[in-house]
């Protein structure tokens, strides 16, 4: 069962919206207000806010997490492991009456979307790691993770998985490769595609297909996207716009072709060897799931220290195998090759989760939309989805 096969955020969600439009200004943290008195010295503890199926599990007691078991022994420091987060914008509603009026969140490390961090960083509302004190992070971070628009440097947020957005398709039933977007609106696969419902996964990819540059993407290009998608919607070319059920979808042959996650389709692959999974010529998405501190967070320092840990190529291998998303360490790659398990091997082999360097070269991250552009985007996009 894939993690993404849970409820997804479609779009921004009310919560966002409203501190857009009329909370920003009160709603912001300057940074004079964002660090409590850290007691991590004296209270060897910290709390891990994570999605459900997003660690490594022993698979015959799923209550263990050996990597966590193991930095819990070699530290010396006690972690609260919750798999809270189904959402971005529920969670985001969770917990922003707490971050908005200067209180704790009861959370050392939270994990989102990074459409979604960019939110809490430009409310102030996440802490500057120290990176100082986290050697492995500073060398081992994907170099195509390393400058989002939000978060340039990426000193407030460190990706704990990465994946693609791209297209999945039954080679041996459609009987041609698809190698571009556009390759989707061929007449033959009228009424056997589908899209992905949340505008903040989908527009990218549909975007790139149009030749955008979507680092800087501009309204003309979004507009061109949309208007596009009105006519492939009124000529029912699209059979209908989802969340994770594509998978369902796909695997019984109702679509021959979509827009996918590449964790879900390398999943997928295990039963079906005829799923395919492309990054079109005229590329495709990179995103991440970032780890981030929250303000006030009483336990910074033990926090940065399990970021740290997680950035060593041989435990970054490890949750690499279990998770099978896009690896944020390109090193572990090499720990994975080096060893003598086949299966290990392999994986080490798998693009869709250490990309090749002709995969890599057509790899982008969109820009965010900004509080301003957000709310006619989204209206129009909910629209044509059917939101």
């Amino acid at each position: 069962m894939s993690r993404r096969t849970l409820l997804r955020a479609l779009g921004a969600g009310a919560g966002a919206a409203a501190l857009a439009g009329c909370g920003v200004p009160a709603a912001y943290v300057a940074p004079r207000d964002r660090s409590a008195p850290d007691r991590s010295e004296s209270d060897h503890r910290l709390s891990f806010a994570n999605w459900p199926l997003y660690i490594d599990t022993d698979e015959k007691h799923p209550g263990r997490r050996p990597t966590l078991d193991d930095f819990e022994k070699s530290s010396g420091i006690s972690v609260k492991y919750t798999e809270e987060i189904n959402d971005n914008d529920e969670f985001f509603g969770k917990i922003s009456p707490a971050l908005m009026n200067h209180q704790r969140t009861g959370r050392d490390i939270i994990v989102v979307s990074d459409w979604m961090a960019s939110r809490y960083v430009r409310l102030g509302w996440v802490q500057t790691m120290d990176r100082a004190a986290q050697p492995h992070v500073a060398r081992e971070l994907d170099p195509l993770l390393r400058k989002p628009s939000f978060d340039p440097g990426r000193l407030h947020t460190v990706p704990w998985q990465s994946g693609i957005t791209g297209i999945a398709y039954n080679r041996k039933k459609l009987g041609r490769e698809i190698r571009h977007t556009s390759d989707l609106w061929a007449d033959d696969l009228r009424g056997k595609v589908t899209l992905l419902a949340g505008m903040d996964e989908a527009f990218a990819l549909l975007m790139l297909g149009n030749g955008a540059d979507v680092t800087r993407w501009t309204a003309d290009d979004f507009h061109r996207m949309t208007d596009q998608l009105r006519t492939l919607v009124r000529k029912r070319h699209i059979r209908r716009f989802t969340g994770n059920d594509y998978i369902k979808d796909l695997s019984t042959g109702d679509v021959l072709a979509c827009q996918a996650y590449s964790g879900d389709i390398i999943q997928l692959q295990a039963d079906n060897p005829d799923i395919e999974f492309v990054v079109p010529q005229e590329g495709a998405e990179l995103w991440a799931e970032s780890l981030m501190i929250p303000n006030l967070a009483d336990h910074k320092r033990n926090a940065e220290r399990l970021i740290d840990y997680y950035y060593q190529p041989e435990v970054a291998a490890r949750l690499a195998v279990a998770v099978n998303y896009v690896c944020p360490v390109p090193a572990a790659r090499e720990v994975l090759a080096s060893s003598k398990e086949k299966e290990l091997a392999e994986l080490a082999e798998n693009p869709l989760v250490f990309p090749t360097e002709d995969m890599r070269g057509r790899l982008s991250t969109a820009r965010d939309m900004t509080p301003k552009e957000r709310p006619a985007f989204t209206k129009e996009w909910n629209e044509i989805v059917g939101l």
